[in-house]
């Protein structure tokens, strides 16, 4: 529970930081910002390496995979899908409804929502005890594909908002390469994977990355740049590591310095909220989401509410199937599935990267810090309800 709150605070932390930093660095703010971008994505590119080397299959029984895969899919994709209709018909004015360039923007926004912190919950119910339990296997077959499928799906919704361009279509064959090359090369290389060879590598990949951008954006300007995420190169390369479980206290410590960092980054790359002209700044904003006017603190929190209860139903999805399971398991499995970190907030990062802004934005934001600090609650509920199932089975009922 600790460690969830941190996780809250460090967030909470860097939103406060993000609202006073241009009045502190004054004209070095631009550089500033570029050094806590770069390394934000470091951050993330380390944290997705490491979700990347959980993700182990018995590819010969890939068939019996399949089901656990739409499972994911639906349980990411219903959370999205309820906040995306809520933020177009509850946050936006109806003259907006028919909007295209709403959708979109409330579609890549509201992503933020379908993602489960693989990394959180695999480590709070191993903590529990829970290891050996089916709950535990299963939720983290699901944890890791939902996060996949939040990948994959992040590449259309991206060439929604930048239009079909031939450098997307370069995008796609990259994709399917890495794609590719990880199914294949799944577990096959013996690397380092210590903390420090995790963080070399997530310097490289995000060096390369980034210079397929410069390079790009120097031969065909900022428009038609090609610009990869650094969220699947890195999930990949993960993969394709024979994985190697190094169980010591300074691996641990410094993958949870480096997920509090990634958090408390991402709260700095917020825009600033407060004294703040909202009125000047929507009638400057280039976005429908960003020219949407502020509300008040009390309004907002009812909405993180609402938006925190719509996600949340959302991930029940898996209660509906394993019929060979008790009621109480499946519960426990979907509740599981409730915990939101490191890679929502990566989506945020990457809508800022739109100027997508606005109510909708701080309303995300708020939603995870919120949903983060109830995660004790849900891995204790799911225990409970894992226990009582194991206690039935035990007495053979």
């Amino acid at each position: 529970m600790k460690k969830i709150l941190l996780f809250s605070f460090f967030l909470m932390l860097g939103l406060v930081v993000s609202q006073f930093l241009p009045a502190m660095v004054g004209e070095g703010y631009s550089s500033v910002k570029t050094v806590s971008n770069t390394l934000l994505y470091v951050c993330l590119a380390f944290i997705m390496i490491n979700v990347g080397r959980e993700f182990e299959m018995d590819k010969s029984c890939w068939r019996s995979y399949t089901e656990d895969y739409f499972i994911a899919m639906a349980t990411a994709a219903f959370p999205w899908i309820f906040v995306a209709l809520y933020y177009m018909f509850v946050l936006l004015p109806d003259i907006y409804w028919n909007s295209g360039e709403a959708w979109k923007e409330n579609l890549l926004l509201s992503r933020f929502a379908a993602p489960t912190s693989a990394g959180i919950l695999f480590t709070m119910l191993a903590a529990a005890g829970l290891k050996s339990s089916w709950v535990y296997k299963k939720v983290q077959v699901l944890a890791i594909f939902d996060d996949l499928d939040t990948i994959l799906l992040m590449i259309p919704l991206q060439i929604m908002m930048v239009g079909l361009r031939w450098q997307l279509g370069v995008i796609i064959l990259i994709v399917m390469g890495l794609l590719i090359i990880g199914w294949r090369k799944m577990g096959s290389y013996d690397m380092r994977q210590d903390w420090k060879a995790i963080l070399f590598y997530a310097v490289l990949t995000c060096g390369i990355t980034q210079a397929v951008y410069l390079v790009s954006k120097y031969f065909y300007g900022e428009d038609a740049s090609i610009h990869i995420e650094v969220l699947l190169p890195a999930f990949v390369l993960g993969m394709v590591m024979r994985h190697k479980h190094i169980d010591t206290k300074v691996e641990h410590n410094v993958a949870t310095a480096v997920s509090f960092l990634f958090m408390f980054l991402v709260g700095v790359s917020m825009p600033v909220f407060f004294g703040v002209d909202f009125a000047a700044q929507s009638a400057e904003a280039t976005t429908i989401t960003g020219a949407q006017p502020m509300m008040s603190w009390p309004v907002i929190i009812l909405h993180v509410v609402i938006v925190s209860f719509l996600s949340n139903i959302g991930k029940l999805f898996p209660l509906f199937f394993y019929w060979e399971r008790r009621k109480r398991e499946r519960l426990a499995l979907s509740i599981g599935m409730f915990t939101r970190g490191e890679v929502g907030a990566g989506i945020i990062f990457i809508a800022l990267g739109y100027n997508l802004g606005g109510p909708a934005l701080m309303i995300s934001v708020l939603t995870i810090v919120f949903n983060l600090i109830l995660t004790g609650i849900f891995v204790v509920w799911v225990e409970k309800l894992t226990r009582s199932a194991y206690e039935l089975e035990q007495a053979g009922k």
